[in-house]
């Protein structure tokens, strides 16, 4: 079988940008493999991420929800418990890290959940730059705790309200303001989504999830997970979790957003109801009519109410190596309330996704059997989603 291009996972990938920005590329791509080979930025990546950011996350044992569910035992892996309530500051500090080598002193990013952004922020805050947050006006309006923290660490955050304003129309923005200073800006892509080299510099950002998830489970119960399970937007926390264990003998299952269920329209599955179509820089799963246009989407979940999903997932579902399902907006929220009632955990909405998908799995499977959650955030943002929803 031949070597796929660089930059490309099968026929997934690739850089379809407009010229300005092909020469920033070439030197992140450039700046990614130099400071990846030095030890120096290497070992300071690794001291922000422990004592700054609270690595290692723990994994925990879920008995009470394992119980309940009758079937296998559920393990979660904590990511809600990093700085900042979320996998995003993995990947938010390795980028800012990788602008401060480059000189580049202006970073902007994109944000859907907030989570991104306040990673980003925070990030800029501790190291000295200037930070800049695109977010739709609807994003805005269910994630005010995060535009307020957003604030709160220095970053100025601009209102989209273009298209659905939802994270496609923050992404399509923060390409705008890209190609137009592309000279002092780094882009700080929040998934693993966008032209090369972001979904590859992402996933190594962001598979310290999976890699400290696989030493954890190999120490606490002396085997690996039997499935490992995530939940999938754009698809960082899925790609960083499941890199660790594609060549292991471990099933592995992504986790869209069903909306308001798969035959209703209004959902954000890609994977489940899309085709191959480009969308920011790449080629990968998309929802679109016919005619080509970008579908609007729908979920409960800011983080993952995006048309598109990362390059690597669109392989690996044509591999049938990860097998990806869809959760709707009343399977996350039920998941939601079970965590926070049984294991005292409140989950992210993103999460409650996952949480949903290992629970009905768990309920098939032995005691014997053990499967791993990546609990990608915390849901102190979604607290008025939710009961907002609840009232309804």
């Amino acid at each position: 079988m031949s070597t796929p291009p660089r930059g490309r996972f099968d026929r997934y990938g690739g850089a379809y940008v407009p010229e300005t920005l092909v020469p920033a590329l070439e030197e992140l791509e450039a700046a990614m493999a130099g400071a990846f080979a030095d030890p120096d930025f290497t070992a300071e990546l690794h001291r922000w991420l422990a004592e700054f950011a609270g690595r290692p996350t723990p994994v925990t044992h879920a008995r009470r929800l394992s119980d309940a569910h009758s079937g296998a035992q559920i393990w979660l892996k904590r990511e809600d418990l990093l700085h900042t309530g979320a996998h995003k500051l993995n990947n938010a500090l390795g980028q800012v890290l990788l602008a401060q080598r480059m000189g580049k002193r202006r970073i902007i990013a994109e944000t859907g959940a907030g989570q991104h952004g306040v990673a980003t922020a925070t990030a800029c805050a501790a190291l000295g730059l200037g930070c800049l947050v695109y977010m739709g006006r609807e994003d805005m309006r269910r994630q005010s705790l995060n535009v307020y923290r957003m604030g709160l660490l220095g970053a100025e955050v601009v209102p989209v309200d273009s298209g659905s304003a939802t994270l496609k129309d923050a992404t399509n923005e923060a390409i705008r303001d890209w190609v137009t200073h592309v000279r002092d800006t780094h882009y700080v892509i929040g998934s693993a989504v966008g032209p090369h080299p972001y979904p590859s510099l992402v996933r190594l950002l962001q598979r310290v999830i999976g890699d400290e998830a696989r030493e954890q489970m190999l120490f606490t119960i002396g085997r690996l997970p039997s499935v490992v399970v995530a939940c999938v937007g754009g698809g960082s926390n899925a790609i960083g979790t499941f890199a660790a264990f594609l060549d292991d003998d471990v099933q592995l299952i992504g986790v869209e957003a069903a909306g308001r269920g798969l035959d209703s329209g209004e959902h954000a599955a890609p994977l489940s109801r899309g085709r191959p179509g480009v969308l920011h820089g790449s080629l990968s799963y998309l929802m679109q009519d016919p005619a080509g246009q970008v579908l609007t989407t729908h979920s409960i979940s800011a983080g993952l109410d995006y048309p598109g999903v990362g390059p690597e997932h669109s392989a690996l579902r044509d591999s049938g190596r990860v097998v990806y399902q869809a959760a709707t907006d009343a399977d996350a929220l039920a998941a939601f309330h079970e965590l926070c009632l049984l294991e005292g955990i409140i989950p992210a909405l993103e999460s409650s996704h996952a949480v949903h998908v290992a629970a009905v799995l768990a309920a098939d499977l032995t005691p014997d059997d053990v499967v791993l959650v990546c609990l990608s955030g915390r849901g102190d943002k979604d607290i008025d989603t939710v009961r907002e929803y609840d009232r309804a």
